[in-house]
């Protein structure tokens, strides 16, 4: 059996036990809130719960696609499974992912990037657990000081602080193609704040661009 027929395995046994831990997952998520509420009698009113799915998950349902078209030929099947599993894509598991893949010296769509992902995010997510463990029980005794005002603002600008180190390194190779779109969805940030609560959605505007520009420098150079 040669390195493909291995990796082609590897594919089809993970695609198996990830469709089956993402059905078990999405049922435990649905049914936990009627579980809880058919063993205390309080069951939630459907109604309501659809009003309340109406007015948010349809902006989410979008969301969800955008990011599952962007972030899957990045992370690979492998990572991808575990990462919309276990949740926090933009703030744990695609900036780990990504390192990973630069440490590593491999490329998107390669199953070496396939398999540096899918390491990298378990990691991540038996890191992140400990780490949440830790910081239940040390953290306790200082969570006033945490919580105070003053802090505050550092807390807020953790996740824009790591990504904008991130899209640094991206940026400086390809400063033309990058420029535009950053100065426009800025602008445009500021001019409407109502739009940070739609991150996801603004990716595909932001990419647009950035397409348009690298085919026209493309068209240019031929």
């Amino acid at each position: 059996m040669n390195r493909n027929d291995y990796f082609e395995k590897y594919n089809k046994k993970t695609h198996f036990l990830g469709r089956v831990f993402s059905v078990i997952t999405l049922v435990l998520l649905v049914g936990a809130p009627f579980l809880m509420g058919s063993i205390l009698g309080a069951s939630p009113d459907i109604g309501a719960v659809a009003k309340g799915f109406i007015s948010v998950g349809l902006v989410w349902f979008v969301s969800s696609i955008v990011e599952f078209l962007i972030y899957t030929p990045m992370l690979g099947a492998g990572g991808s499974y575990l990462a919309f599993i276990t949740g926090n894509l933009i703030n744990m598991k695609i900036p780990c992912a990504v390192m990973a893949r630069d440490i590593a010296g491999v490329k998107t769509g390669t199953p070496e990037n396939e398999i540096v992902s899918t390491l990298s995010i378990a990691t991540s997510s038996l890191v992140t657990i400990v780490v949440l463990a830790l910081g239940v029980l040390l953290l306790q005794p200082i969570q006033g000081f945490l919580q105070s005002p003053v802090l505050q603002p550092a807390f807020a600008n953790v996740v824009p602080a790591l990504f904008g180190a991130m899209a640094y390194k991206y940026f400086r190779g390809n400063m033309g193609i990058a420029v535009f779109p950053l100065v426009i969805m800025s602008l445009l940030f500021i001019l409407v704040p109502s739009l940070t609560g739609s991150t996801s959605m603004m990716i595909i505007p932001s990419g647009g661009i950035a397409i348009g520009i690298a085919y026209l420098k493309f068209r240019n150079k031929k």
